[in-house]
């Protein structure tokens, strides 16, 4: 018998997902000038609305990459999308300041498992040749969705407001939610659709469907991998943070674009040209790794190349007088940017194992943590400067080039429970 591809729908259902929470995450960045307007919000009060979401985004992330190790991604995600689900919808309700700060932290709190939770499916369902091109297709659809969400929005404050906008959105996840929760199993050999030719193909990956037991708290801590991982991935989120909640602002206010006209296509091209980047990255690592003989040493090509890149096309970008040649080199970096993502996530599954949700939870944490700073960092730095954005470059950069010296210690390969 011929095999079943019954694993290339789990990867059909992590794109799906990947594009809603970008349309529900981004979408309140795009929407943010009529939200202030109407709520009576200053630079610096939005600032902390976009970090609440990013503060609560990140402590969630740990609780959320253990729960989907510990009682299987089915059980986790059906509940967590639902929940993010309703407090999209709460957004469009909101009234005053402390109302949004509240609402949108419930949203990150919600929305936090997800990837690490897409993570542990990939890391039970798929080959290892597969898990990269895998990464790469869901980051690139993540990006691809809020890239798009500008052009979305622009459509429907043509017909709605803001407010119904994101009650809209939040439907989306909830019928998500009902097709996963009845197709999905946690173990491909549960799934009537998986025959015995295309288990042979999943491999040793299935045993990761396996309770993990206590996770090693002290081996992450001794891990120098693992603690450069962190810090690289808090370097590489605190520059990505500007493209999906500044960004449209810069656009506004210092290249003087309307962003319900060509404004709104412009503000999506970091996340377009990122996307790209992810796909990139997900092929082109793995082979890489085939010619240099060591994936190691490819993942690490990859991200020291992207984010020196990514940095010094900011610094570039800081001269440049022409405001389209101006977004285009910034979305070059979004570009480098992502190139990242693929080798960090490939790392999560190979050094985490049985650990992969909670490890890759535990990472993206830390990247949630720098979102949590980026906003605020940027509103007060506009605030002192009269809104030059000048220094924020200048911040970002610094990060790209710090991350791209962890990667030098980064053994992406190693296994947390090898032995010496």
């Amino acid at each position: 018998m011929k095999p079943t591809n019954t694993r290339h729908w789990v990867i059909v259902f992590a794109v799906v997902l990947s594009i809603v929470t970008y349309i529900d995450r981004v979408s309140i960045s795009f929407a943010g000038p009529t939200m202030r307007e109407d709520l009576k919000l200053s630079s610096e009060q939005f600032g902390w609305v976009l970090a609440a979401f990013a503060w609560a985004y990140a402590l969630f992330e740990i609780p959320g990459g253990w729960m989907g190790d510990k009682l299987g991604a089915r059980k986790v995600l059906t509940r967590i999308v639902l929940w993010w689900s309703f407090f999209t919808a709460a957004t469009g309700w909101a009234m005053n300041f402390t109302y949004l700060i509240v609402v949108r932290a419930l949203f990150g709190a919600g929305e936090a498992g997800a990837f690490p939770n897409i993570t542990k499916a990939f890391a039970t369902w798929l080959p290892a040749p597969e898990k990269s091109r895998a990464q790469g297709i869901v980051w690139m659809s993540a990006r691809w969705g809020g890239a798009f969400t500008p052009l979305l929005m622009a459509a429907l404050f043509q017909l709605i407001d803001w407010r119904t906008a994101f009650q809209l959105f939040a439907g989306l996840g909830v019928i998500w939610t009902a097709v996963f929760y009845v197709w999905y199993r946690d173990n491909p050999k549960d799934h009537k659709s998986v025959n015995a030719q295309e288990l042979e193909i999943i491999g040793d990956s299935v045993k990761m469907a396996d309770d993990h037991g206590s996770v090693p708290w002290g081996r992450f801590a001794a891990s120098r991998s693992i603690w450069l991982l962190w810090i690289q991935y808090f370097m590489l989120s605190y520059g990505w943070y500007f493209y999906i909640t500044w960004f449209p602002t810069y656009l506004k206010e210092a290249l003087k674009y309307d962003l319900k006209a060509g404004g709104a296509l412009l503000s999506g091209m970091p996340l377009f040209l990122g996307g790209i980047g992810c796909l990139v990255s997900g092929f082109l690592t793995p082979q890489l790794a085939v010619w240099m003989g060591d994936s190691r040493k490819a993942r690490k090509y990859m991200a020291v190349t992207g984010m020196t890149m990514a940095g010094t096309l900011l610094l570039i970008a800081m001269q440049l007088k022409e405001p389209l040649v101006i977004v285009g080199v910034i979305a070059m970096a979004s570009f480098f940017n992502d190139i990242v993502m693929p080798p960090a996530w490939n790392t999560c599954m190979d050094v985490g194992g049985k650990f992969a949700g909670t490890l890759s939870g535990s990472m993206n944490m830390m990247g949630n943590f720098a979102g949590g700073v980026a906003p605020v960092v940027i509103g007060y730095v506009l605030k002192s400067t009269g809104n030059d954005f000048t220094v924020t470059f200048y911040i970002s950069a610094a990060a790209y080039f710090i991350g791209a010296l962890c990667w030098l210690g980064i053994d992406s390969t190693r296994p947390l429970d090898h032995k010496a």
